[in-house]
C-alpha cells in the first residue's frame, strides 16, 4: 500500500530511475499478488514496453514470476498460479489447437513436446497409440502423457523454469541434443514475421533451438494472440517452422504470405 501511495504522488515530469521503478513494481506485485502490464504502466506513468522490460529483468533476477500480460508474486504457490492463469488465457483456442496437433500423431512416432499451456492441451488429447515415444522437457506434460498405455516417455533433465514449468539449462540442451524425433510440437511466447519466434529467457530459447535441430518436422502451436508480439530472447526465424497450428483469429493475409514461403498454416 505504501509503495502504491508513493507511486501515485509522483509527477510525470520527474520519472523514477529504473532501479527505483523496479523496486516499486516488485512491492506492488507482492502486495496485490499479481499485476497487469497496463496497470503498472498507468500507475508508474511509463510505457508498456518499459514495464515489460522491467518485468523480464525482475523475473530473471527471481523477484517475481512473469505471466502473459503481467506478473505474479513469487510465493510458494506462484508456479502453479502462473501456469493456471496462462492456461486460461485463450483457453478455447488452445484446446482446438491441441486437438488438431494431437490428430497428427501416428503409431510408431517419436515426437518431442515442448513445455507450455498449449502443449498441455495437446497432451490431454493424445489418442491411445501404440507404440509411441514422447520426448519432453515439460514436467506437467510428462506426468500427463505418462498415464497413456504403451508410451515411452523421455523427460529431459535440467533446471526448472518457473515461466514454462519445463527444464532448461546445459543438461536439458545436452539431453535434447542427443536425441532425434520425427516431429517437434513447439510452443512460443511470441512470434512475428520480422524477428520470428521469441521467448521469455535466453535459457528457454536455447532449449527450443536445440529441439528444433533434433526434429525432421517442426510444428508450432500458438494462438493468434501471440502473433505480432515479441519477447526478450530470440529463438528462431519462421523459416525454421514447417507448419503453424493457430486459431481463426490469425490474419488470413499473413497465412497466405507464409504459405508462399512453404510454411503451412492451419487455422482451427
Amino acid at each position: 500500500m505504501g509503495a502504491q501511495n508513493q507511486v501515485l504522488s509522483q509527477t510525470p515530469e520527474r520519472p523514477y530511475l529504473a532501479t527505483d521503478r523496479r523496486r516499486m513494481i516488485t512491492e506492488l506485485v507482492a502486495a496485490r499478488g499479481s499485476m497487469r502490464v497496463v496497470e503498472l504502466g498507468s500507475i508508474l506513468g511509463v510505457s508498456e514496453v518499459t514495464i515489460r522490460n522491467d518485468l523480464e529483468q525482475l523475473a530473471h533476477e527471481g523477484l517475481l514470476v512473469r505471466d502473459h500480460g503481467g506478473a505474479i508474486a513469487r510465493t510458494h504457490t506462484a508456479l502453479s498460479v502462473a501456469f493456471d492463469q496462462r492456461a486460461r488465457f485463450n483457453l478455447e483456442a488452445k484446446q482446438r489447437i491441441g486437438q488438431a496437433a494431437a490428430s497428427l500423431v501416428q503409431p510408431g512416432d517419436t515426437i518431442m513436446l515442448d513445455s507450455g499451456s498449449t502443449l498441455m492441451e495437446m497432451a490431454k488429447r493424445l489418442p491411445n497409440l501404440s507404440p509411441l515415444t514422447i520426448i519432453t522437457n515439460g514436467l506437467n506434460v510428462a506426468i500427463q502423457v505418462g498415464s497413456l498405455p504403451d508410451v515411452h516417455v523421455v523427460l529431459a533433465g535440467g533446471s526448472l523454469s518457473p515461466e514454462t514449468i519445463g527444464t532448461v539449462g546445459p543438461l536439458t540442451e545436452r539431453d535434447m541434443g542427443d536425441l532425434l524425433a520425427d516431429r517437434l510440437f513447439l510452443g512460443t511466447h511470441a512470434f512475428e514475421l520480422e524477428t520470428g519466434l521469441s521467448d521469455v529467457s535466453i535459457e528457454v530459447a536455447r532449449v527450443k533451438r536445440t529441439m528444433i535441430s533434433a526434429a525432421k518436422q517442426v510444428i508450432l502451436l500458438a494462438d493468434s494472440g501471440k502473433f505480432s508480439t515479441r519477447a526478450m530472447a530470440r529463438v528462431a526465424p519462421l523459416s525454421a517452422i514447417n507448419c503453424i497450428i493457430t486459431d481463426t483469429g490469425f490474419p488470413e493475409e499473413i497465412a497466405q504470405q507464409l504459405a508462399a514461403q512453404n510454411i503451412e498454416v492451419r487455422r482451427v
